[in-house]
């Protein structure tokens, strides 16, 4: 009785066997771990159910922007799912041809192949950031020389894609001056034009005051694009020619204008005079030039004073320095400051008159110096009580060199008094 129930449970047990067998010999995903139904319908096995139960990003690669709307056989060519790599090149061929790295994500989002923002700020990374005008440009634009998608080799220098900019440019023309084709020496690739230029010009010469609102052209014109003189006479020639008030030509002032004028403006001018031979101080400074400078002279124009104050000299009459003697340094009374006073040192250089026992014993030069226009003469006895002079010679009678003359009482009484005996000051 034991081979019936034994051939009868094995014939239970063939078909489960069978089933197991034919289901372990059609899997077509391989070892994966997960269950059928996730994905299948007990209906019929094909097509997916959808929304499927599987979750993709248990496998560690989540379905994002284009992703997620991709058919599984679209990545999955095989259906032994887990032999798919998860780097995008394992999916997406390399246009690049490998110049630019393998990290894809670099430039590109699941959301959509063409990412610009995403581009830009890899492009960011290069020797040429993305700024302005250049952000806003299709890459093929700057990358049109190379095969399709080929990047990295682009030279990054501005001429090369502006080239025919520089070439054509006429003001000024960049070519015949000589000026480098390093566009950014002078465009700024931040600028929101290609006309906004910060040329820095030579600091030999640096643009300012009324040089800094010129058109290039106005110095660098036909005939002298690039050389041109750093001197102001090169450029103000005619002006220096034209002037007349006072005539630089005739006057032969020097073709150093920057001596006088300020690039802040032509007018007014203004002579440095402290550096000539003649300072201006004083009343000088205020004095318009003509009034030295006649007939428009100015290169050896006399620096004495009585050049100019010769007929002051003539015409003076309290005292008559002509009639006098006075010597022509009007400097040795008068300053630049006032023509009066005068500070004639009388007291220091010859007697003390306006100190000691003269000072207010006098009101005019006239009543010592007698002899009109002679200040040489002077007469001291006829001031003082000494008209008897038998009582004058008596007391002097043991003084050496005595002599009853005003020219001797000096001698002795240089300083106006009796006790200042002792040998006087020289005659004036």
């Amino acid at each position: 009785m034991r081979k019936p129930i034994l051939a009868l449970g094995l014939a239970a047990l063939v078909p489960a066997l069978a089933i197991h067998a034919q289901s372990t010999r059609e899997q077509p995903h391989g070892s994966l771990d997960k269950d059928c139904g996730d994905c299948h319908s007990a209906e019929r096995w094909t097509p997916v159910t959808k929304p499927s139960k599987f979750s993709h990003e248990s496998t560690g690669f989540r379905l994002e922007g284009a992703h997620g709307q991709a058919s599984c056989r679209g990545c999955h060519g095989s259906l032994v799912f887990n032999h798919v790599g998860t780097a995008c090149a394992d999916c997406h061929k390399d246009v690049h041809r490998g110049e630019l790295g393998s990290q894809c994500e670099s430039c590109h989002v699941p959301a959509s192949w063409t990412n610009e923002t995403q581009m830009r700020m890899a492009h960011g990374r290069t020797r040429l950031p993305l700024f302005a005008t250049h952000a806003r440009l299709d890459c093929v634009a700057c990358h049109r020389s190379q095969r399709p998608y080929q990047y990295a080799t682009t030279p990054a220098e501005c001429g090369n894609c502006h080239l025919s900019t520089y070439l054509a440019t006429s003001n000024p023309v960049h070519s015949e001056a000589g000026f480098s084709r390093r566009c950014e020496d002078c465009h700024s690739v931040t600028a929101a034009s290609w006309s906004s230029s910060v040329f820095a010009h030579p600091a030999t010469f640096s643009l300012s005051g009324g040089h800094s609102n010129l058109a290039c052209s106005r110095c660098h014109g036909a005939g002298k694009p690039h050389a041109v003189a750093a001197t102001c006479f090169s450029c103000h020639e005619p002006a220096y020619i034209a002037a007349a008030n006072p005539s630089h030509t005739a006057a032969g002032f020097p073709r150093t204008c920057e001596d006088c004028h300020t690039s802040a403006s032509w007018r007014p001018a203004k002579l440095d005079h402290s550096a000539t031979r003649f300072p201006l101080t004083g009343a000088h400074t205020r004095t318009e030039c003509v009034r030295c400078h006649l007939g428009g002279r100015y290169a050896g124009t006399p620096t004495a004073c009585s050049s100019c104050h010769q007929p002051d000299y003539a015409r003076t009459t309290n005292p008559n320095h002509q009639a006098a003697g006075f010597p022509i340094t009007c400097e040795s009374c008068h300053s630049t400051s006032a023509w009066r006073p005068a500070s004639f040192d009388h007291d220091g250089r010859y007697f003390p008159i306006y100190s000691g026992k003269h000072r207010g014993r006098w009101s005019s030069c006239s009543d010592c110096h007698v002899s009109p226009g002679n200040y040489r003469a002077f007469e001291c006895i006829l001031c003082h009580e000494h008209s008897n002079r038998t009582e004058v010679d008596r007391k002097h009678r043991e003084v050496t060199g005595y002599a009853y003359q005003s020219a001797a009482c000096y001698r002795c009484h240089s300083r106006g008094s009796a006790d200042s005996l002792g040998a006087g000051r020289p005659l004036p």
